[in-house]
């Protein structure tokens, strides 16, 4: 049992042959894949794979990058499409001030517009965020505050910090192939000492193929080695890691077994 719980299986570098990419994941035992929309026109498509593939399901939701392009895409959108049962999930969504590609108050009033979609919908939010930690943890507290919501923090690089502060709050952190890359020390500590009912691994495909893939265009049987890096790192065996980690990915995104 292995989940990827975060992959772009629409985006250029795995659309072109999708079918292969699926056979492959499926021959290093990935059972679940979810995936992700980034913008509204990738809807469709994102979710007529989860539609066709039993083990893909899907989520609908704005890229931080894209939230001045979709003033539109309020909560009310978000449930709507939330109610079909192959969506499983509202995001990604979040804040990133690294690139800053749209204006950050349309970033955060995107961010909310989702939380509450998620909490409207009783669905997880996938959040994305980077180089906004302080941001993201008090929008996210205030939302809490506001009403329960579940969530996961994807490809997690934050510090461990905040990873304590996301923990706190019932959300769970999702570890990407960046673990295994040489420089991710502090990522690898905070891996390390994660509790392991709240862990879940992605490949975010076609970005951060893992160590020994890199270069490469990533893709979602990738997984299975960043699952064995992880588990070297924690000191647990590779297959107790994956059945935790997939067991994590159905709790948390429960429509899935539903």
């Amino acid at each position: 049992m292995l989940a990827d719980s975060h992959c772009h299986l629409n985006y250029k570098g795995l659309a072109e042959d999708q079918q292969a990419v699926l056979e492959r994941a499926r021959a290093r035992g990935v059972t679940a894949m979810l995936n992700i929309a980034t913008r509204e026109s990738e809807w469709d498509a994102v979710l007529a794979t989860a539609e066709r593939e039993p083990d893909v399901w899907a989520t609908v939701g704005i890229h931080p990058h894209e939230a001045d392009q979709h003033p539109h895409v309020d909560t009310a959108k978000l449930v709507e499409r939330a109610r079909h049962p192959r969506v499983v999930g509202i995001g990604e969504s979040g804040l990133d001030y690294f690139y800053d590609h749209s204006d950050r108050a349309r970033q955060q009033a995107s961010f909310r517009a989702h939380i509450a979609a998620a909490r409207t919908a009783g669905v997880p939010i996938v959040v994305h965020t980077r180089d906004a930690e302080d941001d993201t943890a008090a929008i996210m507290r205030e939302e809490m505050e506001e009403g329960a919501y579940s969530g996961v923090i994807h490809c997690f690089t934050a510090s461990g910090a905040f990873a304590d502060r996301a923990l706190d709050m019932g959300l769970y952190i999702s570890i990407s192939g960046i673990v295994t890359f040489k420089n991710a020390t502090n990522l690898q500590q905070t891996a390390a000492r994660l509790p392991r009912e709240r862990l879940l691994i992605e490949t975010d495909a076609p970005f951060l193929a893992p160590v020994p893939h890199r270069g490469r265009t990533g893709e979602p049987a990738f997984v299975a080695d960043t699952a064995a890096f992880l588990a070297r790192l924690r000191g647990e065996e590779v297959e107790d890691l994956q059945a935790f980690t997939a067991d994590n990915f159905h709790r948390l995104f429960a429509k899935t077994v539903a």
